[in-house]
């Protein structure tokens, strides 16, 4: 026979704030899906924690039934995420994306005598504009999440003797005075 877990038995309080994380826009997302989960339970008592949870998203069945326990246990609280292991991230949200809105601009729009970034460019840019120094690989994680990628100059136009020894002969001469 299946494990089923059942909801308990809410005070209004809770119903209420479950009801209005339901609702949210502003909550993150998964305290937002957990609640619905508790709702959704809530509005029909009969339904599993396995199915309820596919029904408001969570790919797995058996983290509904692992929610409903918690929420049993803690209660409104025991739906959102505990804390999680390893080092706080140094830079928040809002730097990265000045970062990024840097990048995207072309430098001289934005007052540089160049017409592209190179990393060391963007970053003494950033320094500049905000104060702050960036990693190079910090910059480079974060462009490359945002799917930004660095374009490699041609090369075959800064050293044409390297690549071809008859160039010199071929060019003819660079000037009437040669």
């Amino acid at each position: 026979m299946p494990n089923y877990v059942r909801l308990r038995t809410l005070t209004t309080e809770e119903t209420e704030e479950i009801r209005r994380l339901t609702a949210s826009r502003k909550a993150p997302v998964r305290l937002v899906q957990r609640a619905s989960l508790i709702a959704l339970m809530l509005d029909d008592p009969t339904i599993p924690a396995s199915r309820a949870a596919l029904e408001v998203g969570f790919k797995q069945a058996g983290s509904g039934m692992d929610w409903v326990r918690r929420f049993n246990e803690e209660g409104v609280a025991g739906l959102a995420d505990k804390p999680r292991p390893g080092r706080p991230r140094t830079h928040d949200e809002r730097v990265r994306s000045r970062l990024i809105s840097l990048a995207l601009q072309k430098p001289e729009s934005v007052g540089y005598p160049f017409a592209l970034w190179t990393l060391e460019r963007l970053q003494t840019a950033f320094k500049e504009r905000e104060g702050l120094h960036l990693s190079d690989s910090t910059i480079w994680t974060w462009l490359d999440e945002e799917g930004l990628k660095w374009k490699r100059q041609q090369s075959w136009f800064q050293d044409p003797e390297k690549h071809d020894p008859q160039f010199v002969e071929k060019r003819g001469p660079s000037s009437r005075l040669t």
